[in-house]
């Protein structure tokens, strides 16, 4: 074949024409990747880490909240019993 000609002015025209290396996204590996943002940072809460009590430990802990307010019902309905009873009002009868 031919030898590749060249113009009086000495460039190549060949390698003009060819898209510069450097102009690349990736770094001039000829490959263009597109940027991408990330999807969404991860927010982990900070009780996440937190070390986890025994099921025996939350079952007696919870249980003894759960008695514990209905204890607390049970003597606000007897005081406020014994204010009607005082007051001589009757809100309601069980007695009957």
């Amino acid at each position: 074949m031919a030898k590749e000609e060249k113009d009086a002015s000495g460039l190549d025209w060949k390698s003009i024409q060819e898209p510069a290396k450097s102009d690349s996204v990736d770094g001039g590996d000829g490959v263009s990747a597109k940027k991408r943002r990330p999807r969404r940072i991860r927010q982990i809460p900070d009780y996440y880490f937190l070390p986890r009590r025994s099921l025996s430990y939350n079952l007696l802990w919870y249980g003894a909240c759960i008695a514990g307010g209905v204890g607390a019902g049970m003597l606000v309905e007897k005081w406020i019993n014994k204010k009607v009873k005082e007051d001589g009002g009757v809100i309601w009868e069980f007695d009957k």
